[in-house]
């Protein structure tokens, strides 16, 4: 009679444990997905940045292609020893065009009267400045230049920045990529 007890109490909490128990289980990503009442897109800021964004708005209105990536080291324009402004070039496959770009430094706009800058694009290959374009007197910090179809010849990006009161404009030019 005893084994028969504890047949039974083993039986009933075995049952109990089981009506406990859900019938199936669900796992994430084991169903279908649920849409997304509303759709979500990805943005891409339009905020302009030291590293050049091909998708700021002044890039966008020199017509800076989309996919647009810097190629080469950056060269750094220089007043005595300190470092005033940024050059770099970007490539642009979809395109086939370069760009020539220049940042000025916070650290110098912040203090500066206005300045002149101008932006282009080299051609070791023709000896010739492509896409060229000067702003006088501001004080904006991003520049841009349209494209230049010199994607088969041997360039640098080139800048300079002449601030008011100087004589002279420094310069520089980034590395060259052929």
């Amino acid at each position: 009679m005893r084994s028969t007890r504890f047949s039974k109490g083993t039986l009933a909490a075995a049952t109990a444990a089981l009506v406990l128990l859900p019938a199936g289980a669900a796992y994430a990503g084991s169903g279908p997905a649920t849409p997304p009442s509303q759709p979500q897109k990805l943005t891409r800021s339009t905020a302009p940045s030291p590293e050049g964004n091909p998708a700021s708005r002044l890039a966008q209105a020199a017509g800076v292609c989309d996919d647009a990536v810097p190629i080469g080291e950056r060269g750094l324009i220089k007043r005595g020893s300190e470092t005033i402004a940024s050059v770099k070039q970007f490539y642009s496959k979809k395109c086939q065009l370069n760009y020539g770009y220049v940042w000025v430094w916070e650290s110098f706009r912040k203090t500066a009267a206005p300045y002149d800058v101008t932006a282009g694009v080299y051609s070791y290959s023709k000896d010739t400045v492509y896409a060229p374009k000067a702003w006088k007197a501001t004080k904006q910090q991003e520049f841009w230049t349209e494209g230049a179809a010199t994607v088969t010849h041997c360039t640098s990006g080139i800048g300079s920045l002449r601030p008011a009161g100087s004589p002279q404009a420094y310069q520089a030019f980034s590395q060259k990529r052929c």
